[in-house]
């Protein structure tokens, strides 16, 4: 059965740090395309990182680039999302995605018929 379990969020001040951790059953992530995505109240989803299977082409959302990293670690089969300097904007929902053929633009672009969706972990900055 594949699973897709993101967790991490909570509550952090401003300028504050977070890793959200995606971790995943089923199959081997080291064969997948992941990528992070969120959705602000009232807003659309929106993808903030993705990187191909063999982690060489990273993508970034631009207001993140140089404070959020993703990485994974394909023996626990797990895929992170390290936030730092957090905020407010940067609160929602934060979903896990991996597929098997998507490169990383067609993930971050939320192109449709993506593999795996994990349920999602909330992010609140706010002081």
């Amino acid at each position: 059965q594949v699973q897709l379990v993101a967790s991490g969020g909570g509550l952090v001040q401003p300028g504050g740090s977070l890793r959200l951790s995606c971790a995943v059953s089923g199959f081997s992530l080291g064969y997948y395309t992941v990528g992070w995505f969120r959705q602000a109240p009232g807003k659309e989803r929106e993808g903030v990182s993705c990187s191909s299977s063999d982690d060489r082409t990273t993508y970034y959302k631009e207001s993140v680039k140089g404070r959020f990293t993703i990485s994974r670690d394909n023996i626990k089969n797990t895929v992170y999302l390290q936030m730092n300097s957090l905020k407010p904007e940067d609160t929602g929902v934060y979903y896990c995605a991996a597929d098997r053929l998507f490169t990383v633009q067609a993930m971050c672009d939320l192109s449709p018929g993506m593999d795996y969706w994990g349920k999602g972990t909330l992010v609140t900055v706010s002081s």
